[in-house]
Parts: structure tokens; C-alpha cells; sequence
């Protein structure tokens, strides 16, 4: 079986390369960490994830808007990470969100 590749997208890069190594030891294959909203979608053009983990708030750019914008080339399955759950449940209903700070087994 392949593994599925996962864009980490998070503008912290020791939170983006530590979540890498961590999602790379359940199996997983990380295809790019993105730190900007700009190389989020460019990356999943390029990559096409099956999975998505996004950071709801970037330096450069929105995690958020960097979704809605690959999305609008079709699906692809994505969970938010945010210290603010609710607000990101508020611009996008339905979204799944896994809380900072988190931890390993909270990405199972």
C-alpha cells in the first residue's frame, strides 16, 4: 500500500519539520511544509496531497484562504490546526480542527 502524502502547511517551521518527522513515523509521506498561504497552493498543485494539515493563521497569508483556493480545483481532504478551534469553526462550518497545543496521538 502507498502512503498517503500529506502538505504540512504551518509558518513555524520547527512546529512545521517536528510535525513532518512525527506524521513520517506513523507512515505517512510528507510531500512539502509550507509556510506561506502563496506556497500552499502552489505545493498542492504540484503535489497533489491526499491529506492536508493546515495552520488557520500564517505570517504571510491565511491557512484558510490558502484552502478555499485549492479547493476551488477540487477536493482534497484538509484539518486545521488552531489555538482558536472556534473561530476557524465560525468562517468554515464544518471543518475539522484540532486544537494547539496538541499532541502526537491527536493526529490518529
Amino acid at each position: 500500500m502507498t502512503a498517503l502524502r500529506v502538505l504540512v502547511v504551518e509558518d513555524e517551521m520547527l512546529i512545521g519539520m517536528l510535525l513532518a518527522d512525527t506524521l513520517g513515523a506513523m507512515g505517512y509521506d510528507v510531500c512539502s511544509v509550507e509556510a506561506t498561504e502563496t506556497g500552499a497552493v502552489n505545493a498542492a498543485a504540484r503535489y497533489n496531497p491526499d491529506l492536508m494539515i493546515v495552520d488557520a493563521r500564517l505570517r504571510n497569508g491565511s491557512g484558510v484562504a490558502a484552502v478555499e483556493e485549492i479547493l476551488r480545483t477540487g477536493w482534497v481532504p484538509h484539518v486545521f490546526v488552531s489555538g482558536e478551534a472556534s473561530t476557524i469553526r465560525a468562517l468554515r462550518p464544518g471543518a475539522i480542527v484540532i486544537e494547539k497545543p496538541f499532541r502526537d496521538i491527536d493526529l490518529n
